[in-house]
């Protein structure tokens, strides 16, 4: 047993790791130092939950811990998918690239579902309008060049709650 963890014997760490879940998994606070905080709501210190995080993304019970902007607050009101039609033998370089562009939130590889579906490379990208959304495919477009074959774009109609698995209190 860790130093960390020595100190936290009166409740069993099991039940320390729901209860960080619990806390966590409506996000944490925009803090500086949010482990200090979480810490300091459980009352232990932020050792443990370091501790506790790290345990809990090795043995998976947690897969990752990131930032999921609200890209409407932040005035990234026009969002769309946008779509490509990419040989499948080029398609995990070019999805590399794509990735790699600043205005491109996630990119991913899809199996095709033809004939309705001729795209395999979904890639999503934020403006503050629809125009600039389109300006920004075509940047794509243009660093593809004839490695996509065509390409379209689907732009969101509403807003979907974004959350993950949710523990009950």
């Amino acid at each position: 047993m860790t130093t960390a963890s020595q100190e936290f014997l009166h409740e069993s760490l099991p039940e320390l790791d729901r209860r960080i879940v619990l806390a966590t998994q409506t996000g944490l606070p925009l803090d500086a130092r949010p482990y200090h905080w979480l810490a300091s709501e459980l009352g232990v210190t932020p050792a443990l939950i370091m501790e506790r995080f790290n345990a809990m993304l090795a043995d998976g019970r947690i897969r990752r811990i990131g930032v999921v902007p609200n890209h409407y607050r932040l005035g990234y009101v026009a969002n769309g998918m946008s779509v490509w039609d990419v040989p499948d033998e080029v398609i995990h370089a070019v999805g590399r690239e794509v990735g790699e562009l600043d205005f491109v939130s996630h990119c991913y590889h899809r199996p095709r579902q033809l004939p309705d579906w001729p795209y395999n490379l979904f890639a999503m990208v934020h403006g503050h309008s629809r125009e600039e959304v389109a300006r920004q495919v075509e940047q794509i477009a243009a660093l593809l060049g004839d490695r996509q074959r065509r390409h379209d774009i689907l732009f969101s109609s509403r807003i979907l709650k974004k959350t993950g698995l949710r523990l009950g209190g």
